[in-house]
């Protein structure tokens, strides 16, 4: 089980990445849910494209679980982990 990252922007408003486990915590309060990458197959294997994010494809990668993992990886480093100052 991998830790869950929340960021606290200075507006009060958090990012993370939706786990189901959150569901009944998200609908008690003003969520909204956006895409932050496609995890998808390409030529038999798997690719994240975090393009939604301004971020690179990711990949290729032999397994979906695989390209999931590198997707949350990457989005807890280079989103969620960012100092207040960085852009």
């Amino acid at each position: 089980m991998t830790k869950m990252v929340i960021a606290i922007k200075p507006d009060g408003t958090m990012q993370f990445i939706y786990k189901d486990e959150m569901a009944r915590i998200i609908k008690k309060g003003n969520a909204k849910i956006k895409r932050a990458s496609y995890v998808e197959p390409k030529e038999n294997e798997w690719t994240a494209n975090l393009s939604p994010l301004k971020g690179p494809i990711l990949g290729p990668f032999p397994l979906r679980k695989t390209a999931l993992q590198e997707e949350e990886k990457w989005i807890q480093q280079n989103v969620l982990r960012k100092e207040p100052h960085e852009k």
